[in-house]
Order: C-alpha cells, then structure tokens, then sequence
C-alpha cells in the first residue's frame, strides 16, 4: 500500500495508484447481497452498495465511477457520484437545467420521498438535499410547499452587467470610455 500526501495536508491510502475521490472507469461485474462488485480500470475489483446507487445497473454495463475508501482489508469501495461536496455542483446545474425545461417548476421537495429523486436526477435524497439547500442559498430557486421554484433574476442595467463597454462623463464633464 502507498500513502499519497492530499493538498491539504492529510494522507489518503492508496492501492496500486488509486485514491479517494479519484475518477474511474466501472464494468459491472456482479450482483451480491451487498452490491454490485465492479472492475476498476481494467485491473482491480471494488464494490458498490446497494445503498449507494441511485439508477439501474446491468452486468456488463460500462459506468464512471468514483474511489470511495480504499479500504485498511485492501478492498475498495466504490460509488457513482462524486464523493462530498464535489457532486453539489453538478447536480445543481442539472436541477437548474431540469427547472428551466419544465418551465420553472418541479414537484419534488426535500420532503420528497428517495425513489422519486433517484428517479428523477439519480442521487440519493442527501445529495439532492444539499444542492437545493445551495441554490436557496444563492437565492436561485425558492422552496415551495408542493415543489421548488426558480426564481427570475432581474438584471439593472444589461450594458453594465454583459461587461459592455460605455460612455460616461467624469467628473470634470470630459467624455470617457471604459468597460466594467
């Protein structure tokens, strides 16, 4: 086993080059009680948990995947979303995405029940919790009773707000141009 110094300070373990959070290629290999156990990369097996996957899986099947823990046994555990705080951001742009082709709405709250989140964007209710949480946060969507609902951002002034160049007098009455 090699120790691999993270950036901030702390070591993650490692086995045969694979580290926490690293981004992997999966081939389905095997249903078992716990699982699914998959082949990493073409050269290890790791497991994913049943109750870590979100979307239907078949035996052969091709899927990205992330390095959960290498484990102090040297087994390795797996799962499809980014570890932590990483799949906030993508999972974010998607419920964005999902809002605006629905028109603004969507009828899933953090009340909601898993199955219908998982089917809906394919995360657990945890992670869909904490994204909406992020975009309250921003002030990008509110939080209904039925659903959530994304808010129309008003822009003040569009030439200021694209970066646009303009004109303007100083405070001396001379014309000057500049960009914000």
């Amino acid at each position: 086993m090699v120790i691999i110094e993270h950036k901030k300070g702390r070591a993650k373990k490692s086995q045969a080059g694979f580290h926490e959070g690293q981004k992997v290629a999966l081939l389905i290999s095997a249903r078992t009680e716990m699982g699914f156990t998959a082949v990493i990369n073409g050269t290890h097996k790791g497991i994913l948990y049943k109750n870590e996957v979100f979307q239907p899986l078949k035996i052969g099947q091709e899927i990205d995947g992330f390095i959960r823990k290498v484990r102090d046994d040297k087994k390795i555990d797996l799962c499809l979303e980014k570890p932590g705080y990483k799949a906030i951001g993508a999972l974010s742009a998607k419920i964005m995405d999902k809002l605006q082709q629905l028109g603004g709405f969507i009828a899933v709250t953090d009340k909601s029940r898993p199955k219908v989140i998982a089917d809906l964007f394919g995360v657990s209710k945890k992670t869909y919790k904490k994204s909406i949480g992020n975009l309250y946060k921003k002030r990008l969507i509110t939080l209904e009773k039925d659903g959530i609902r994304l808010l129309e951002r008003k822009v003040k002034n569009p030439a200021r707000s694209s970066g646009a160049q303009h004109k303007h007098e100083d405070k001396g009455g001379r014309n000057v141009q500049g960009g914000i």
